[in-house]
């Protein structure tokens, strides 16, 4: 198909520059089960864009005792400022594949950013473990945090949620479940970057690019059949959040791709959050690609968008 002329020039070079480095990492055609394949070589990908920098003052891996496993946190400290709010960042990939290695350089250039301390859980992928098990891997890291986060010099009173895509997701959704859960428990904020929020998938965004725009809504069906694949669950406003009462919920970020089969869902979820009474700060990045994040380093829409969050962080946390 044509370029789309609202395509932004640094976001259509990157594009063709990944396009270029796929080559290297042959995956099946078809996205099947088993997903070995096409997780490692999705990985193998995005993570031809890792970059060190920022540097932190502390970087390192950590373990929590999460419902019967060891579950791997990444922990990045940008100064030895003690207790340091946190942003729990919780990485996208349609629930199915990338890592707390690929999301790094986005968890550094947010801590850096803010001054906040930022927490990546790398939580159970699907389709291995369906819909809770994800978000209650969140919730329960958020739940350590807000009890023992002084061990890690990390100040309890002061954790933001937030994540891209499906990430956002199981923020937006982990929230719903420890504002029923855990009512003592107040999150400063939530940061939601292009989130999946509807699992109708029948705004005309997801019509208009439902091909040729990066997330296809082919693809974002196989997500959400491997997430979710009993359809009575995606009715649960913890796996839809679009279905759920809003009310209560912390001040959010919602940062939206302009050309993105999510794009009308997220104005929805903005719209919906509103509704219900929270404050909400909402921005459309124009010309930017579901995914456009990773694109730090090659695309200044990505750069002013962390920016933007980074600095919603540090006057929220």
């Amino acid at each position: 198909m044509p370029q789309d002329p609202r395509l932004d020039l640094e976001m259509a070079v990157f594009t063709e520059m990944m396009t270029a480095r796929a080559a290297a990492f042959p995956a099946p055609q078809r996205l099947e089960r088993p997903l070995d394949a096409a997780r490692a070589a999705n990985d193998a990908l995005n993570l031809t864009l890792s970059n060190p920098e920022p540097v932190m003052a502390e970087s390192s891996d950590r373990w929590l005792p999460i419902r019967g496993r060891r579950l791997l946190c990444r922990l990045h400290r940008p100064s030895d400022v003690a207790p340091l709010p946190v942003l729990v960042h919780v990485h996208g990939g349609g629930w199915v594949w990338s890592n707390v290695d690929t999301h790094d350089p986005l968890a550094r250039s947010l801590a850096a950013g803010s001054g906040c301390a930022v927490l990546a859980p790398d939580y159970a992928l699907s389709p291995e473990a369906v819909f809770p098990q994800a978000l209650e891997e969140v919730a329960a890291v958020v739940r350590w945090v807000a009890a023992h986060g002084a061990e890690w010099g990390l100040d309890p009173a002061r954790v933001v949620l937030g994540g891209d895509s499906a990430g956002a997701n199981l923020a937006l959704g982990a929230a719903l479940l420890l504002r029923q859960s855990d009512p003592g428990l107040r999150l400063r904020g939530l940061l939601l970057d292009y989130g999946v929020f509807d699992d109708r998938m029948a705004t005309p965004s997801y019509a208009e690019f439902a091909e040729g725009y990066g997330l296809t809504a082919e693809r974002m069906r196989f997500f959400w059949d491997c997430y979710a694949p009993n359809p009575a669950d995606r009715l649960s406003p913890y796996a839809a959040p679009i279905r759920a009462d809003l009310r209560g919920l912390p001040p959010c970020l919602v940062q939206i791709a302009e050309l993105d089969v999510l794009s009308d869902e997220n104005r929805a979820m903005a719209r919906a959050l509103r509704e219900a009474g929270v404050e909400v700060e909402e921005e459309t990045f124009l010309g930017t690609l579901h995914g456009f994040l990773r694109a730090r380093d090659h695309v200044a829409a990505a750069r002013r968008a962390i920016g933007a969050g980074a600095a919603w962080l540090a006057r929220t946390a």
